[in-house]
This record gives C-alpha cells, sequence and structure tokens, in this order.
C-alpha cells in the first residue's frame, strides 16, 4: 500500500482551493472515500472512469481498491498533484486534460467496459448523468454509475410516482436500469462546505424494454414535466398523436405526468413509436 501524504498537505503544497466557477468541492475524509469506492463491489483489476478527481480524493481510495483509473479533469491547476499519484500508482491511472461533457467517454476507455465513479462537478452532474442514461444501445458499455449529486438532484434520480421529487431524472433513471440511493454525505465532510447536503446515488443498467425508443422517451418525459402542473391533454400536445395515444392505453388525459408510473411512461413510447 503506497504511503500517501494526507490530502490537505497536497493541496496546500500545490497552492490549489476549490474553484466555485468548477462547481468543485473538496472532500479529505479518507475512511469516507474509501466507503464510495467499496458501492460497486471489488473494483480490483476493474477499469474505472472518473470525472473531476480534483486533487484526487476519491481518485486515491480508487486507486487503493486496485482500480486503473481514467481520470478526465480540465482545472489544469490539480494536473501536478494527479501527475504525482500516477507516479505513486504506476500504471494504475491515466489523467486526461479536457471536458468530460466534449468527450466520448467509450472512446476514452477503449471501447471496454468500466465503472463510473465520481464525485460530480455540481455544474455538470445532471447534464452528465442523462447522457449517460440516454442512447439507443443497451446495455450500455458502463457497468455502473456510482456519482456523487447534491442530495435535491440525488432524490430526482430515485424518486416514486406521486412524490414532488418525482419527474424526468427518475424516469430517465429507472425505465431500463435500477437506481438506489447508496449513501448520504454531510456538507460538512467538504471543504468548503456546501450550502447543501450530497447522497451517493448508485445505477446498474437492466433490461431494456422492447420496442421503445430512448430518443422518444427522453421527448415525451421533456414535454410531460415541462409543464408539470398541466394535464397530460395539455402538456403533449406537443407531441404528435401523444394524447390520442394516451386514451388508446388506457391513461386519462386529465391525468397529471408526475401520477404515471415510470411503466407508463414505456407504454406510450412504445404506441407512438
Amino acid at each position: 500500500m503506497a504511503d500517501l501524504p494526507p490530502l490537505r498537505e497536497v493541496i496546500a503544497r500545490h497552492g490549489l482551493s476549490a474553484s466555485k466557477a468548477l462547481g468543485q468541492n473538496f472532500l479529505f475524509d479518507e475512511q469516507l472515500l474509501d466507503r464510495i469506492a467499496a458501492v460497486p463491489g471489488d473494483l480490483a483489476g476493474r477499469n474505472v472512469l472518473e470525472v473531476g478527481p480534483g486533487p484526487g480524493g476519491l481518485t486515491r481510495a480508487l486507486l487503493r481498491a486496485g482500480a486503473k483509473v481514467t481520470a478526465i479533469e480540465m482545472d489544469t491547476r490539480c494536473l501536478p498533484a494527479l501527475s504525482e499519484l500516477a507516479m505513486t500508482f504506476p500504471d494504475q491511472l491515466r489523467v486526461i486534460e479536457g471536458d468530460a461533457l466534449k468527450l466520448d467517454h467509450d472512446d476514452v476507455m477503449g471501447g471496454e467496459p468500466y465503472a463510473v465513479l465520481s464525485n460530480l462537478p455540481y455544474n455538470v452532474g445532471t447534464a452528465l448523468f442523462t447522457r449517460w442514461m440516454g442512447g439507443e444501445e443497451w446495455p450500455p458499455l458502463w457497468t455502473s454509475l456510482t456519482l456523487m449529486f447534491q442530495q435535491e438532484v440525488a432524490q430526482r434520480i430515485v424518486a416514486k410516482p406521486g412524490s414532488s421529487a418525482y419527474g424526468r431524472l427518475a424516469v430517465l433513471a429507472q425505465w431500463r436500469a435500477q437506481a438506489k440511493m447508496a449513501m448520504k454525505v454531510h456538507r460538512s465532510a467538504f471543504t468548503p462546505p456546501p450550502k447543501v447536503m450530497s447522497a451517493i446515488v448508485h445505477v446498474e443498467p437492466g433490461e431494456m424494454p422492447e420496442g421503445v425508443s430512448a430518443k422518444l422517451l427522453e421527448r415525451l418525459t421533456e414535454a410531460a414535466f415541462g409543464q408539470r402542473r398541466k394535464m397530460l391533454r395539455q402538456s403533449l400536445k406537443s407531441v404528435p398523436g401523444a394524447v390520442d395515444a394516451l386514451e388508446g392505453i388506457g391513461i386519462d388525459p386529465q391525468r397529471r405526468a408526475e401520477t404515471l408510473e415510470v411503466g407508463d411512461f414505456v407504454r406510450l413510447a412504445r404506441v407512438l413509436g
């Protein structure tokens, strides 16, 4: 096991501070980081993608667990600290300088299966998540997503119909995957402490329902929840044939989107497809 200096010492030596513009908040609690790395199970020898490693707190935990980590970081200030980590764990860490939103992650990972583990920067977390959950190719190359979000976003991903948190994110996360809340993380664990609490969500791909277009389902949820206070007969007007299709599958057009089960959206997408 590599003997690493404390994270606070590394950050001080490199003159690093969390960038508000990049949505950064650093985690120093090594035990907590090890617990996060353990969520997807044994990582020994597995390929792992980490987005926004910052100074490498979670990266350390992943490397200690034996993972082969590819880390995408756009903050050039953090690269020297990550380079030191790469030297400590030869052949285990590859650092790519770039914007994770602009890169093809499957290409980055060489077309091999990989797990995603990230303390996601707050300002790109939802965009990355919807991208990982999208696309017609299923199952995806990623084998699991273990991601830290603001707790409010995490609750929206695992929400059930009828709850105030239930919406587009829940449907996209649950229609062909299993999403669960793995743990909550108190704001005091971070430096600087964010104004909100955080939580770890763990997602594993499931079976994709037959005859359903992911693109069409995304369009339906966008329309339905984009005007969530309106009845479906109003909110789904922008999707050709959707309102008529509702009655065809026994769904009252006067209902609101938040009352529909995930399976209802799947049935509607299948009929329209």
